[in-house]
């Protein structure tokens, strides 16, 4: 069951429309398994502690995977799913039925939610903070709707993935605001996210790669000076 929320804008904000490719690569078992349930396994594994219930929101939900996802590994009373594409309600209708907590849509940007202050108890932002221009804003507003003590999960390719040979003629990105991994964390201190050394993870996953980590599986080391491909981090709203 699900309920639709929109709100006017002021002013334009970028919308960056995905490539078909990433469309269809989005819809497959590869992404909500090896990407998106890696990512969570990962987060979850960071923060252990994480209450279950309350309200969840997620930036960037497309197809809707997540949200299966989410209701049953947080036992939340009700879900925010939010996306700018004004075609996503009707691409994730089938998610949208066969969520088993109920699931508010909105259909806008996280640079301008439609959430009251210190409303929701978890974000979940994967794989989407690399999509949205105004990233600053928009962590801003997670903080913003976040209650105090409530949890960002967050899972991010970095610029070096993002500009790599394999992933720019396949996907569609705003080059000009992609960041490497400290980047983003100093982002998130000055939003004013407690950022822990402890819930921080880069992993080196060959997805991620230049080379699909095919020199891996001929005998060769993996780097350990490199510019990490990922990101994951848990932090919290003081």
């Amino acid at each position: 069951m699900s309920t639709t929320a929109e709100t006017p804008s002021t002013k334009p904000l970028a919308f960056v429309p995905e490539t078909r490719f990433g469309v269809w690569f989005l819809s497959t078992d590869v992404w909500r398994i090896h990407v998106m349930g890696v990512a969570l396994d990962s987060l979850q594994a960071l923060a252990p502690d994480l209450p279950t219930g309350g309200t969840i929101l997620d930036i960037g939900t497309g197809l809707g995977h997540s949200l299966g996802a989410l209701a049953t590994r947080f036992q939340p009373e009700c879900i925010h799913a939010l996306d700018p594409d004004p075609a996503f309600p009707a691409k994730a209708q089938a998610s949208l039925a066969a969520c088993p907590v109920p699931v508010t849509v909105h259909r806008t940007h996280a640079e301008a939610m439609d959430l009251p202050d210190a409303s929701v108890d978890l974000v979940f932002c994967h794989q989407s903070l690399h999509h949205i221009v105004g990233q600053e804003r928009a962590l801003a507003e997670m903080f913003r709707v976040l209650k105090p003590g409530g949890h960002l999960l967050l899972a991010e390719s970095t610029r070096r993935y993002i500009r790599s040979w394999i992933i720019r003629p396949l996907f569609r990105h705003p080059m000009h605001v992609q960041r490497t991994a400290p980047q983003y964390l100093d982002m998130l201190r000055r939003a004013g996210f407690e950022v822990r050394p402890d819930r921080v993870q880069t992993p080196y996953l060959w997805w991620s790669r230049w080379d699909l980590g095919a020199l891996e599986w001929f005998g060769m080391k993996v780097p350990t000076e490199r510019e990490e491909t990922l990101l994951n981090t848990v932090v919290r709203k003081p």
